[in-house]
């Protein structure tokens, strides 16, 4: 059985998986595609043997989501869940200058994934490594934006909607976005609507 789950802000993906287990009895359970902690929405999880076998098919699938950035400050997570690193002024933004610099972020594109990331290097989770305040150098993977589109913004944030293949960072996209704009990011908000 596929079974879409709305994941609530601060619960893993595998607090999500644990307790379908619970609830169902099924040692068989996975997900299609890591959702933070500090995001919420859209978790499909598989239950079975048979179920668990097509859950790459969802987890390769392109995604979209709603992001809140807000500017002017950075953290080690690249997300509000972490401690603040940097801070820079925020220059004055217009909607033009938006649409401009999201334009160059759409297509194909190498992103490098954040330390504060699941990915392994050698066998090792990035978060791990990056608790023990470690750093390794990371190669750039190829990600595909397919859609960026502006919702809204003020002087010190910017939501957007994300539609983007898998292997995206949106906290690493956000921060990219706030280094084009001439300043810092970090996310506030992360909203998997679709998967």
């Amino acid at each position: 059985m596929i079974v879409p789950i709305n994941k609530p802000v601060g619960w893993s993906s595998f607090d999500v998986v644990k307790k379908v287990r619970k609830i169902t009895g099924e040692k068989k359970v996975g997900h299609g595609g890591t959702l933070d902690p500090f995001a919420k929405g859209v978790l499909v999880i598989g239950i079975g043997r048979d179920s668990t076998r097509q859950l790459s098919y969802f987890s390769n699938s392109t995604k979209k989501y709603e992001a809140k950035l807000k500017l002017g400050s950075e953290t080690d997570t690249l997300d509000l869940t972490g401690k603040i690193i940097n801070e820079m002024n925020i220059p004055l933004i217009r909607k033009q200058n938006i649409k401009s610099i999201f334009s160059e972020f759409t297509g194909y594109q190498k992103q490098i994934p954040p330390m504060f990331s699941a990915k392994k290097i050698k066998g090792v989770r990035l978060y791990k490594l990056a608790r023990q305040k470690k750093t390794v150098q990371r190669e750039p993977i190829q990600v595909f934006i397919k859609l960026l589109e502006l919702i809204d913004y003020s002087s010190n944030s910017i939501n957007f909607l994300v539609s983007c293949s898998k292997g995206t960072y949106v906290r690493q996209l956000g921060s990219d976005i706030a280094k084009k704009i001439g300043t810092v990011g970090h996310l506030t908000e992360l909203h998997r609507i679709q998967a």
